[in-house]
């Protein structure tokens, strides 16, 4: 079974709500922010799975699986008209 669609495109459109990276997107999150959190304890919830799921991928040297997604992003907010 491979990774969670749904959890993929979340780390490529969630930004971190909080600390020194606030604001940027959890699939830009610098891996030793990453392994800083791996070693003090990932938030509970929702953001602590997606902070996990990209300790995983970053560790693991996934990165190119984020790829077409943070492509399809970058054109769908090229189109947004708010």
């Amino acid at each position: 079974m491979g990774p969670d669609p749904k959890v993929l495109l979340q780390v490529v459109r969630m930004r971190m709500p909080f600390g020194k990276y606030k604001d940027r997107l959890l699939c830009d999150l610098p891996v030793s922010y990453l392994e800083w959190f791996a070693s003090k304890g990932f938030p509970e919830g929702k953001l602590g799975m997606l902070l996990q799921t990209m300790h995983v991928i970053k560790t693991n040297g996934l990165d190119d699986l984020l790829k077409p997604l943070k492509e399809d992003r970058r054109r769908d907010d090229a189109y947004d008209f708010r």
